[in-house]
């Protein structure tokens, strides 16, 4: 996966996560943002790692994620690792 297609199911992401009401409530109060936030910040890459974080937190909002997408399960984490802050940490 490379950077533009990671943006794109981030922003595919975004999308799903503002159609989940209940879920949005809790990204919006974890992140301090606001809905009127989400559409400035929907083409900035770090917000968009952030939704992918959000997203990964859970596994079955990532089944339900991926299902409506019809992409893989690993797909979202994929994403995360090509945008701004989703690199490896390594330790050693």
């Amino acid at each position: 996966m490379n950077r533009e297609a990671a943006e794109v199911l981030a922003i595919n992401a975004l999308g799903w996560l503002a159609g989940q009401e209940d879920l949005l409530g809790v990204f919006l109060g974890a992140s301090g943002s606001s809905v009127d936030a989400l559409r400035e910040k929907a083409g900035d890459p770090e917000f968009l790692g952030a939704v992918l974080d959000f997203i990964c937190m859970d596994d079955a909002w990532v089944v339900a994620f991926c299902d409506i997408q019809e992409i893989a399960y690993d797909q979202p984490m994929r994403a995360r690792a090509m945008l701004p802050g989703g690199e490896q940490v390594h330790w050693t």
